[in-house]
């Protein structure tokens, strides 16, 4: 151990830097394939737009303490960083800096935009792993990956020309979900309905004779333009007669006929729907159904076209507000009413979806969903906690077909090469090999460069990301490099349930058909971060702390820990500050108790029996609880081991042991009890090491003499066995002995330095000199009771009596012992009282029944030791 004194205070801002500095330039970080098993976590890329926030705290913790654990453990740990394009997300981060600089994207080539997107992209794209460095986290920088970079871009192609090849991807023309901000359709699941109060207007389409027609009731009137049909149900008494017949449709006057289907509710409104194919995908499978016309009336822009004659140009909603108006002038709207409803909105921007038919790319997916539920139904994935296990069947047998196609500049373009003239297209990795797949299939004609163009549309993020476990190991460019062989498939994932389609069932999926083998083995779902009132946090709400702030304010360690503390898998955390200051007191206490230690004097003495006693005890503890460390692991139970850690340092080691063997003052201490006590908290913090790295390599590294690179993170937890007699009954009668001395002494407001007797008829089954040392007492072994008024307490079967008659106020005692027997009086009751019901005795189980009984022993024991009390203290007041 160091002999310079550790500082009174330690600063977890310059411990921070000094050893996440020296831990990179020691490539503490860095993995080479080699004879160890392979532990492998990819990591969630967050988007290159991203910066740190709550959840990416909880989340890169937890991986932290698996990656750091396992490399502790005789692992060849790897974790793999990187980030996302966010095709949706950068394009319009892109588009809004353009447009502060004056340049509208409608302006610029396709090329010129990427150039833009690709220097904000160095800019800005890699601050979120800057960040994440700040809260400690292993990975392995080296790896860094990114999806758009030309290895993963590759992967994706390579993966979309498979994919068609075998038929499984396919072009169609359906009803899309259609972000007017973002200008591009997106996926259902990201759509996100929000619960909203909506205006259901009665129109009037009057018949094709002039006279009365039916009543529609319709939430967007501002589609009416692109109606096509009415529909009511045949079994519908009301309207059967109209069957066949036509109506004019409202303000443009134009003539629809009138089906029928049972398709139509006919308890809805008013029991007739008007069909709009383009702009409704129930209205688009009724329009296939009936071979009726698909007429637009939106475009891309959320703009009325040109067949809303007045109102072309004008925004959907303030055309609706003007349609409205001029409904009712002539006298077409018959009434409005209150509906409850939702409203789809698009994930990224907000913005009110808009159903729009286009022509786009889809993967099928019902063969790959049934080989991803049977891969988690037979446990080759495990969930972590199992109970969505559940979710992950409902998307699985529910799932609909991926579009994967987006109207984007900045992502990967999809590889789908149109030849001039002709609806044909094919699919190749480059111009060059679609030209001469081209030719080989139209022979008859002489095709060149620019007789082919390749779709404009990017692949979906998402088709990047399904790639990841084994894209960033090159694993389908170069199936046979050593990376791949060796780190795939991964260990674990962290993640949170929320894409748990999105991204974790698609992954399964293409690790499954791409490389024969499911992506990783567990899956661990963190809860989702939410503040006191349990909202979600978000910038918006502002109820979200800046994670780096907090840690600024109270050290990577104590922000971790205090995230860690109360994150069980798969629960939600409601996030406190307090939680950071528990965090940073716990800190506090291990310095001190480091400080207390480097303090020690020490003699070439032999070690004391009671501090012999301590040890013995203390290193049996620390197997036991190491044990449960082990179990909460293997379980998947992180907040878990980190308690278990935690009371072993806090209570067993700073509260016990080095208060049972700490010299007297200014006395010193052997040299073998230091020694040891430096062990137990080198061990210690090789244990602690995952959750709190940068204070437990502050310390380790003083304790031994260490070579220039080494560090607490490499080094093999190895806790020493106790082999000799187990000293844990013995001790807990310690603990519990000496906490009913100290209780009463302060009750009593006694000094600890003030010697007590402690009475008792037989010697207590533990250490008598440990027993006076931490309790302050002198022991008496006597058949009789002290003199006068005693405290007095019963551990086990044995009572004990602590000489009290000069010490208290006789009659604030007697008040006190008067008001708990009466309280025990009154329990004793009540448990009798559901003791002698026959029914409860009857029909509850056997072990209620024995908890009863045990409540009906106990009080009637503390009724008789408080009323000996009390007559104690009335003989005193006699006196």
């Amino acid at each position: 151990m160091s002999t310079s004194s550790p500082v009174q205070t330690y600063n977890p801002n310059e411990a921070e830097n000094k050893w996440y500095s020296y831990w990179e330039e020691n490539n503490c970080f860095k993995s080479t394939p080699d004879d160890r098993p392979a532990y492998t976590i990819v990591i969630p890329p967050p988007n290159v737009t991203g910066i740190l926030h709550m959840g990416h705290m909880l989340n890169n913790t937890i991986q932290d303490v698996l990656i750091r654990r396992a490399r502790m453990t005789g692992k060849n740990a790897c974790w793999v960083p990187g980030t996302d394009h966010a095709s949706i997300a950068t394009e319009a981060k892109v588009v809004a800096r353009l447009k502060e600089k004056g340049i509208n994207k409608s302006e610029i080539t396709r090329e010129e935009f990427l150039q833009h997107a690709w220097h904000w992209k160095e800019e800005f794209g890699d601050t979120i792993l800057k960040q994440l460095k700040k809260l400690g986290c292993s990975c392995d920088w080296s790896r860094t990956r990114f999806t758009m970079e030309d290895d993963l871009s590759k992967q994706v192609i390579k993966a979309f020309i498979k994919l068609h090849k075998e038929g499984l991807i396919y072009r169609g023309k359906r009803i899309i979900n259609w972000d007017p901000e973002a200008q591009t359709n997106i996926s259902d699941e990201e759509v996100i309905y929000k619960e909203i109060t909506s205006e259901l207007y009665h129109l009037h389409y009057v018949a094709e004779d002039g006279t009365p027609g039916l009543v529609v009731a319709t939430t967007r009137p501002e589609t009416i333009f692109a109606d096509v049909a009415l529909c009511v149900n045949p079994t519908d008494e009301r309207y059967t007669e109209w069957i066949g017949k036509k109506v004019h449709i409202p303000i443009s006057g134009k003539l629809i006929p009138i089906i029928s289907d049972e398709y139509v509710d006919k308890d809805f409104g008013t029991g007739v729907l008007k069909i709009t194919p383009a702009h409704h995908v129930n209205d688009y499978a009724l329009g296939e159904k009936y071979g009726l016309p698909i007429i637009s009336c939106i475009d891309k822009k959320g703009k009325l076209t040109d067949i809303a004659g007045e109102f072309s140009g004008q925004d959907r909603f303030l055309a609706r507000k003007n349609i409205r108006k001029k409904l009712e002038e002539i006298g077409l709207l018959l009434t409005i009413t209150q509906y409850p409803g939702s409203i789809g909105t698009s994930e990224r921007t907000g913005s009110v979806i808009e159903p729009m038919i286009s022509k786009q790319w889809f993967l099928q997916m019902e063969k790959f969903a049934l080989d991803a539920q049977k891969a988690v139904d037979n446990g080759e994935v495990k969930f972590h906690p199992e109970k969505y296990i559940n979710t992950f069947r409902h998307w699985m047998e529910n799932i609909r077909d991926w579009n994967i196609s987006r109207q984007l500049w900045w992502g990967q373009q999809i590889p789908a090469y149109y030849i001039k003239n002709t609806d044909e297209y094919v699919v190749a990795e480059s111009l060059e090999e679609a030209l001469d797949i081209a030719k080989e299939k139209n022979t008859d004609i002489s095709l060149s460069h620019e007789d082919l163009h390749q779709d404009e549309d990017v692949l979906d993020t998402w088709f990047s990301s399904w790639l990841w476990p084994f894209s960033v190991f090159n694993g389908l460019n170069d199936p046979n490099n050593p990376d791949f062989l060796y780190y795939y498939p991964t260990q674990d994932l962290v993640t949170g349930p929320d894409i748990i389609f999105f991204w974790v069932a698609r992954m399964i999926m293409a690790g499954q058909h791409f490389t024969g083998k499911a992506p990783f083995k567990d899956v661990y779902f963190t809860g989702i971060v939410r503040d006191a009132q349990r909202r979600k946090m978000s910038k918006s709400l502002g109820n979200s702390p800046d994670p780096l702030e907090l840690i600024d304010k109270y050290g990577a360690d104590s922000v971790r820990v205090g995230i860690l503390m109360s994150s069980a898998a798969g629960n939600d955390l409601l996030f406190d500050e307090d939680l950071m200051l528990q965090g940073r007191n716990f800190g506090t206490k291990i310095w001190n108790a480091y400080r207390l230690i480097s303090g020690w004097e020490t003699e070439e003495i032999s070690m004391k029996s009671h501090e012999k006693y301590a040890s013995d005890w203390f290193l049996e503890r620390m197997n036991v609880v190491y044990e449960e460390v082990i179990e909460h692991f293997t379980a998947y139970r992180i907040s878990d081991a980190l308690k278990s850690i935690y009371s072993l340092i806090w209570d067993d080691f700073c509260a016990w042991y080095l208060e049972l063997i700490k010299p007297g003052f200014q006395q010193k201490i052997s040299v073998e009890t230091k020694k040891q006590a430096v062990q137990f908290l080198e061990k210690l913090m090789e244990i602690l090491h995952p959750f709190m790295p940068f204070l437990t390599e502050e310390i380790w590294q003083t304790l031994s003499k260490r070579t220039p690179g080494e560090s607490i993170m490499l080094h093999q937890i190895q806790i020493p066995e106790y082999n000799g007699k187990s000293l844990l009954n013995e001790f807990q009668t310690l603990k519990s002995l000496t906490t009913a001395v100290r209780n009463i002494r302060q009750k009593a407001g006694i000094s600890p330095r003030e010697e007590l007797q402690l009475i008792t008829t037989n010697e207590p089954e533990t250490d008598v000199f440990s027993l006076e040392k931490l309790s302050g007492i002198r022991l008496i072994i006597s058949e009789k009771k002290p003199e006068g008024f005693s405290e007095s307490f019963v551990n086990g079967i044995v009572e004990y009596h602590i000489p009290m008659t000069q010490k208290i106020d006789v009659e604030e005692e007697l008040r006190k012992a008067i008001e708990a027997l009466e309280y025990q009086k009154g329990f004793l009751q009540s448990v009798q009282k559901k003791l002698s019901n026959e029914k409860f005795v009857a029909g509850a189980p056997e072990a209620v029944i024995s908890a009863e009984r045990k409540k009906e022993a106990d009080a009637l024991e503390k009724i008789t030791l408080f009323t000996a009390k009390i007559n104690e203290l009335k003989s005193l007041q006699k006196e």
